[in-house]
């Protein structure tokens, strides 16, 4: 088979990786624009809608547990379409619903779904970036941005025609189907491996009599090297967990609370206070299309050290500034800063190696995702005590703590 062959369906395995991040954007995006509308005809008041996004947020997390020893298992080509099937389905259901416990359970499903492609997606990511040989994750991640950007879009037209929830959700599940029946057949596939676990082979060296050197040497015994192993990557894990966390709680509150903290600090218009979102997430979006090349030149360790610097600086731009234009170029520098980060964490920790690379990325991934999840809770349960704007040392604390374990990240 020819080079030009070969790199020919390494670009269609890019562009089809692309596209399950942009579809997974785009189909959260179809769900956000409709919550007024469904709420509305099923009677959700804001109260349990917030319940019924937790148990959205927790189906989330089972469903990237779920994901990552499947991955592991069936290859995570398999599961990027039995995924990104389910969601492009499941995303009618909220369309569908009646009263708040179809609403539920339908959110339920939808959730699941979202977190198996989650894990998937980004596990399929790595093997082509690995394949590539040179970073490419931020960019699918800013792909995911641009899917929302452009599924808000796409919501907002529908509704401002006049179409109801059940029809703009239908066109998005065959949409969404049929993209996926695109998409999955440029995935790559994984590699052959063997059926036994990387430690034993590398315990079970011949000799040069054709004797076989076991872990064991006949008395069932573990092997150190291999225990050692193990526990230095489930150190590894937990830490990549851990500073994943910390990104994502930033980036929750900055998401959710950018608009507020300007509206309520500097007193402004809700029109001039949701330019804060705007700001923040315009280069969120730009920072992760750049990040790659950040990451080649400098490695992954620059990307979340001086990232989190600058988020850090934007935190507390935002704290001390009076001003509107000031404020909004502290929660663009937060979007920036925090636009590379988490994808280098999750290439991280799908490069650990072994035979179980979708399942460190699952635990990494559910880890972060508590973060995105415990920011805003945190920040509104502060903001009962002090003044929102001082919450936000919260975030500017942790940042630079993560600046300072930035090494944690190196391959």
């Amino acid at each position: 088979m020819s080079s030009a062959t070969i790199d020919r369906r390494l670009r269609l395995s890019r562009a089809a990786v692309f596209a399950a991040f942009t579809l997974n954007g785009v189909l959260l995006a179809m769900w956000v624009v409709h919550i007024p509308a469904i709420t509305g005809r099923t009677g959700v008041s804001a109260s349990t809608l917030s319940v019924l996004v937790l148990v959205m947020a927790g189906a989330a997390l089972i469903g990237m547990r779920l994901a990552g020893p499947a991955a592991d298992r069936f290859g995570s080509r398999t599961l990027v379409a039995m995924a990104a099937t389910a969601i492009s389905v499941t995303v009618l259901g909220p369309g569908l619903a009646t009263d708040p416990v179809t609403l539920g359970i339908a959110l339920a499903c939808f959730g699941i779904g979202n977190g198996a492609l989650d894990v998937s997606m980004n596990a399929q990511a790595v093997e082509v970036e690995r394949a590539y040989g040179r970073p490419i994750m931020s960019a699918f991640h800013a792909m995911f941005s641009a899917g929302g950007f452009v599924g808000s879009l796409l919501g907002a037209a529908a509704q401002h025609a006049g179409w109801a929830p059940q029809l703009t959700l239908t066109c998005a599940s065959v949409g969404g189907v049929l993209v996926t029946a695109m998409l999955v057949p440029h995935l790559m596939t994984r590699p052959e491996t063997t059926s036994r676990p990387e430690h034993y082979d590398r315990a079970a060296a011949k000799d040069s009599g054709g004797t076989e050197h076991t872990a064991s040497s006949g008395r069932g015994h573990t092997d150190p090297t291999a225990a050692r192993a193990d526990t230095d990557r489930t150190r590894k894990v937990f830490s990549l967990g851990a500073i994943a966390f910390v990104l994502l709680l930033a980036e929750g509150v900055a998401a959710d609370w950018s608009a507020l903290q300007v509206r309520d600090h500097l007193d402004t218009s809700a029109a001039a206070a949701a330019l804060a979102f705007g700001a923040f997430s315009a280069t969120m979006t730009l920072g992760r299309f750049l990040a790659d090349r950040v990451s080649a030149a400098f490695g992954p360790v620059a990307i979340v050290r001086y990232g989190s610097l600058l988020a850090a600086t934007g935190f507390a731009i935002v704290i001390t500034s009076p001003w509107l234009p000031l404020t909004l170029l502290g929660w663009a520098l937060c979007g920036l800063g925090l636009a590379g980060g988490v994808p280098q964490i999750f290439s991280t920790a799908g490069n650990l190696g072994g035979t179980t690379a979708a399942t460190d990325m699952s635990r990494v991934f559910t880890i972060g995702y508590l973060g995105l999840l415990a920011g805003p809770a945190l920040i509104g349960w502060l903001a009962a005590l002090i003044p929102l704007t001082a919450a936000l040392v919260v975030p500017l604390v942790l940042t630079i703590a993560c600046a300072v374990a930035a090494p944690v990240v190196r391959r």
